[in-house]
């Protein structure tokens, strides 16, 4: 079983370094994909509300026989169900929809500016972490000024940002603001659809590590320093997005993966993101 290293957040909780997400992955595999997935050595499944498939993601924890103290896992509360009661409401649903007395991690999945209430549902979230609903709170595509809000309203600095970041998209920016308030960064959609693996640099990796362009991308993540998202319902696919602890990219490398940001976003913009669903 590979060694995933492990990260300590700003709260003192300790979250692999590299975890698998259940977005887009049908209610009726949900449950097969997450017990393959912790049984070739996953310990980070991240869900959210929105994906739909929180009692598969349940059912495979349990079916696969990884004891629940050893899974580290992530809900999100979206966009309609912010606001203090609406909130509250999300986190308990999704507690009894995976069947768990208490999340590891809970986000605030957009900030929706438009709508104004991210501030009033993340002084929720505090509520509820005290209450021990979760263990830890953070959000996700959050912008520096919506981090440098919650935190200047609250006194209470998230413990991870997940957010779009992937060889075309790195945000640079985003991440230093991150790292000047100690908030771990995430990588959602860490391949970015595969959209940069014919890339010189990323071939060449490739041509010499003997790795896949995923992999090779994989690792590049992780040698940044963050946390990373993967996902595969084929468990083949999932061992080899596992399997990038035994090679190193070079200086040099890094340098050429960095020169293939052009600032493309497969998502949306958290900025002008709006009520959805």
């Amino acid at each position: 079983m590979p060694d995933v290293p492990i990260l300590t957040m700003n709260d003192g909780t300790r979250i692999p370094q590299l975890g698998f997400g259940i977005w887009q992955v049908p209610e009726d595999v949900a449950a097969e994909a997450v017990e393959s997935a912790l049984r070739i050595g996953y310990r980070l499944i991240d869900g959210a509300y929105l994906y739909m498939n929180e009692a598969g993601l349940g059912e495979g924890l349990r079916a696969s026989g990884v004891p629940r103290e050893e899974v580290f896992i992530t809900t999100k509360v979206w966009n309609h169900e912010q606001g203090r009661d609406k909130a509250r409401i999300s986190v308990e649903r999704s507690l009894k929809t995976i069947g768990v007395d208490q999340l590891d991690l809970v986000l605030i999945h957009w900030p929706v500016p438009s709508q104004d209430l991210f501030v009033e549902t993340w002084k929720t979230f505090v509520e509820m972490r005290e209450e021990g609903l979760m263990r830890s709170i953070g959000v996700s595509n959050f912008n520096a000024d919506h981090l440098e809000r919650v935190i200047a309203e609250t006194g209470v600095v998230p413990a991870l940002n997940q957010i779009e970041l992937n060889p075309e998209l790195q945000q640079p920016e985003l991440r230093a603001a991150n790292e000047a308030q100690n908030v771990l960064t995430q990588a959602w959609t860490p391949l970015g659809n595969g959209r940069s693996f014919e890339k010189a640099p990323i071939t060449a990796i490739a041509a010499r590590t003997g790795k896949s362009p995923a992999q090779v991308v994989l690792r590049w993540h992780v040698q940044l320093g963050h946390a990373v998202i993967s996902r595969s319902v084929n468990p083949e696919r999932q061992a080899q997005n596992l399997d990038i602890f035994d090679f190193e990219l070079t200086a040099a490398e890094m340098d050429a993966m960095t020169a293939l940001d052009i600032g493309l976003r497969t998502g949306p913009d958290p900025s002008v993101f709006k009520l959805m669903g």
